[in-house]
């Protein structure tokens, strides 16, 4: 053996020093890995044929390994690691010659294209990072940085560490609309570390809290790395769970498990939000801390006061904390007695069956002590138990057709439960209710007699609901009876957005966060999945993009505001009435409904194009979308080059090695800790792209063929890939700091600066690590 080891350990060497080598070359990362791929396999196929490379297979043929495998110890779980003492076989790295593996890795090269950049189930998902990243991009070209800096100053100044707090909620802010780290940076550390410098500021502290604020896009939502990370857990997880199951005895992963193995996206979005938001708190806690402890290196700022009206507390407290509360928390008492809830009559065609059993009892007597083993013998019992009683009771857990009339009596029992008031009706009452409330707030000395018509509007709209509207009422008759209310409602609410307009913490907070609520929302709501959410986000991104733009040249920004209201028009049309046009038994009232909907498509489609026209003409349009094209095409030619060096590892046994070496220790917690060590490390030298494609495919089957929550591994992943942008010397953070920081700031001030916060990234770790409810609360919240 070549220098002591074992031929496939020095293939594993120059695999990954011919792929660090060709990184700091200077060559673009993609090309830089596909290049490792191809000449690492060049070297590894020249000592194979030289004879210098040979790997000590364990001799399947001698009587130990026979006597074993009689003893019942499965073969895929035999190796060197485990079973040190077995006979062993020296052989070639690549056993049938390295013109066969060439010959693999080009067929299966286009395979892996085809299946998982091309035209496979991932595809669609991958579209979300294309305009996830032209969503960054515009709002990014849109100043909105700026504004939220110099609002968040004024805010957080006057107190101790106050500018370094609000750069970690404007980088929080901007991480769940943005998402772009290097953008983050470069924006805060142009506008934000100078002033910071001027007033007293610790370089240290100034260039850490900027840097780590901007790699928050990599955790929040809607986050790229989360959608990479999640496309490739999903079929991880699903192969992993599948291959255990087998191992276990039974026939799949969802009769071992008793549930599929699945994790989505969108579920990883809802994981993600609450470890952001603990990274976020982390760092303005350090920063308030550091200020307490050195009061001349973060001192109080006084950066002017907010435009608006003076408020005391008690309004403060009566209109931005007690109203909206006794709003919020009277809707949820409303819907827990029944007075709010659905009043829809549509009963469905087939019966619900059955409730099945919590787990399949009918399987093989090995996979029934693997079950056992895995859930319990009470968990067995209880399935057991729910079996036979399903059993006897005659039932059917398949769904079965009804009869007409059957059908006409469940409708006509959702008819005789149906809600007085309606979920929709008291959601819009409870969203106008809150804007009255804030601009009563706001301005507390203006006349109040506009927000009092709003409000009678809002009362009289529950009367109405109550009183003359019933669950078989038409939607057409239903907006008839409604429209004064709401018109009244409509006038108040008019009146209360000029006075928000106002407030300059609002006005510069309030659009972006509509646009947040509106991608997240129909993500961790379950409402859409990432992609058609994605285009959403990038939709509303040129059209906020164009209103500031319009703003700016003192131009009326009308078309881009009624587009606005277009699109919220759309949806409640199509949430309140039937637009399929096309049945054979259509009335007038859908044909109406199907036209004021088309004319508002029709009308938000003008208002996006004429937002593009508008960015084209100023060249914001045309440099975001060259932005995006370059981000987009790294990222998918990174994923294509990652698959050939992947590829190239699986040639001649590497991935194997690797996890035979992982599975050689029993405490599957042990083996988390040594992959998220060896990350941590590898985030030292490569960038998050290159650890997700290359390192997580070969690890991945170890890690998620276990026990853990796929979410809480996944999510453990993204934050430990985070902090990569933060240690140096290759993180992208501190270069992209280092090219904005003045003269003054030396590398050093940046290197120092981040060291504390790559220690709060560490914590963050240990806190997930011992409180995985942290990253599952949301989820299970979210899908109860």
């Amino acid at each position: 053996m070549l220098f002591g080891l074992d031929g496939v350990e020095i293939g594993l060497i120059i695999v990954f020093l011919t792929l660090f080598s060709a990184i700091l070359s200077g060559f673009p990362v993609a090309f830089a890995i596909g290049g490792a791929g191809v000449i690492s396999f060049g070297i590894i196929a020249a000592l194979d044929s030289a004879g210098l490379l040979i790997h000590q297979a364990i001799d399947t043929g001698s009587q130990a390994y026979n006597q074993l495998v009689a003893s019942g110890v499965a073969p895929d779980s035999i190796s060197i690691f485990r079973y040190p003492e077995l006979p062993r076989l020296g052989e070639p790295v690549f056993p049938q010659g390295w013109e066969t593996a060439l010959d693999r890795n080009v067929s299966f090269i286009v395979n892996r294209i085809n299946e998982r950049v091309i035209a496979g189930q991932s595809i669609e998902t991958l579209l979300a990072v294309l305009m996830f990243v032209l969503m960054g991009i515009v709002l990014e070209r849109s100043n909105i940085a700026n504004d939220l800096l110099t609002t968040m100053a004024r805010v957080f100044g006057p107190l101790p560490g106050g500018l370094a707090v609000s750069i970690v909620v404007v980088g929080a802010f901007l991480a769940a609309s943005t998402g772009i780290v290097g953008a983050t940076v470069v924006t805060m550390g142009l506008l934000a570390l100078p002033t910071m410098l001027r007033n007293g500021y610790s370089p240290e502290l100034a260039t850490g809290v900027i840097a780590a604020s901007g790699t928050l896009g990599q955790i929040i939502p809607p986050s790229i790395v989360i959608v990479l990370l999640g496309t490739l857990a999903g079929e991880l997880y699903s192969t992993a769970q599948d291959a255990r199951a087998v191992a276990a005895g039974c026939t799949d992963a969802l009769t071992y498990l008793g549930q599929p193995a699945v994790v989505s996206v969108g579920t990883l979005f809802q994981a993600a939000l609450l470890p952001g938001i603990l990274l976020a708190v982390l760092y303005g806690m350090y920063a308030f801390a550091f200020a307490l402890l050195n009061p001349s290196r973060a001192p109080a700022v006084a950066m002017g006061h907010a435009k608006g009206e003076p408020v005391t507390r008690g309004e403060a407290f009566t209109w931005y904390l007690g109203v909206p509360v006794a709003l919020i928390a009277g809707t949820m008492l409303l819907t827990q007695v029944g007075i709010v809830g659905s009043q829809s009559t549509l009963a469905s065609s087939y019966t619900e069956g059955a409730e099945a059993a919590s787990l399949r009892t009918n399987v093989s007597p090995q996979c029934q002590a693997s079950m056992i083993e895995l859930h319990g013998q009470e968990a067995w019992d209880q399935a057991v138990a729910e079996t036979e009683a399903l059993a006897a009771s005659g039932e059917s857990t398949q769904s079965v057709r009804r009869t007409p009339e059957e059908i006409e009596a469940a409708r006509q029992q959702l008819i005789a439960d149906a809600a007085p008031i309606g979920t929709g009706v008291a959601i819009l009452t409870v969203m106008l209710g809150l804007i009255l409330a804030f601009a009563r707030g706001v301005s507390p000395s203006s006349d109040p007699r506009p927000l009092l018509i709003g409000a009678g509007g809002l009362a009289l709209g529950l009367l109405v609901d109550i009183l003359l509207i019933g669950p078989t009422m038409s939607s057409g008759a239903t907006v008839l009876l409604l429209a004064l209310p709401w018109a009244l409602a409509v006038y108040g609410c008019y009146h209360a957005f000029r006075r928000l307009a106002k407030n300059e913490l609002l006005r510069v907070v309030f659009p972006p966060l509509v646009l947040i609520v509106a991608v997240l929302g129909s993500i961790l709501g379950g409402i859409t999945n990432p992609t058609p959410a994605a285009a959403l986000g990038a939709a509303g991104a040129i059209m906020l993009a164009a209103y500031r733009k319009l703003k700016d040249e003192d131009r009326s920004p009308r078309i881009i505001i009624w587009s606005t209201l277009a699109v919220v028009v759309m949806i409640l049309i199509g949430v309140n009435f039937d637009l399929r046009v096309n049945a054979d038994a259509t009335g007038a009232e859908s044909w109406v409904a199907f036209v004021f909907a088309y004319a508002a498509y029709l009308y938000a489609l003008f208002g996006l194009l004429f937002a593009c026209w508008v960015l084209f003409r100023s060249g914001v349009l045309t440099s975001a979308v060259r932005e995006t094209a370059k981000v987009t095409s790294m990222v998918f030619t990174i994923l294509i080059a990652s698959q050939l060096l992947n590829l190239v590892v699986i040639s001649f046994g590497g991935e194997h090695y690797i996890q035979d070496f992982l599975r050689s220790f029993d405490n599957e917690i042990k083996v988390f800790l040594i992959v998220m060590l060896v990350l941590f490390i590898l985030g030292f030298v490569l960038d998050f792209l290159e650890i997700i494609y290359i390192v997580v495919p070969i690890v991945g089957p170890v890690i998620y063929g276990g026990s853990f929550d796929p979410k809480w591994v996944t999510i453990m992943i993204a934050v430990n890939l985070q902090t990569s942008f933060l240690t140096p010397p290759f993180g992208f953070a501190l270069f992209y700091l280092r090219g904005v920081a003045p003269a003054e700031v030396t590398t050093g001030h940046i290197y120092r600066g981040v060291v504390p916060f790559v220690l709060i990234q560490v914590m963050g770790l240990l806190l997930l690590f011992f409180f995985p409810s942290v990253v599952t609360i949301l989820p299970d919240l979210m899908a109860n």
